[in-house]
């Protein structure tokens, strides 16, 4: 069985993570705190935002499954992986940069 290498990590750095009042159901608690979370992802432009949940730490999390499900990050993703392995001839990578995918936005 081969060792796997973790090829590279992304940290919180790598986000841009804004928190807002969401308002609505759930009564002051709601209306008082920043419970909303918008996660971005830079490199990508992909962004995702939840506020169902009471709690800023849930919708955090919510906020960033979301994201990493978004096509603009899958497709960075998938880039940058081929960048790093060598795999990906100039032409194909930038064919395949942020700025020339065509995504709805959110």
């Amino acid at each position: 069985m081969s060792e796997r290498k973790l090829l590279f990590s992304l940290t919180k750095n790598d986000f841009e993570i804004q928190t807002f009042c969401t308002g609505g159901a759930g009564g002051q608690h709601r209306n008082a705190k920043q419970n909303g979370v918008r996660i971005i992802h830079p490199a990508s432009g992909a962004r995702a935002e939840h506020r169902d949940g009471r709690d800023q730490a849930q919708n955090k999390k919510k906020a960033f499954e979301k994201l990493v499900n978004t096509l603009k990050f899958k497709q960075w993703h998938r880039a940058e992986v081929a960048r790093r392995l060598g795999s990906v001839d100039a032409a194909v990578e930038r064919a395949m940069s942020p700025e020339n995918l065509k995504v709805e936005a959110l």
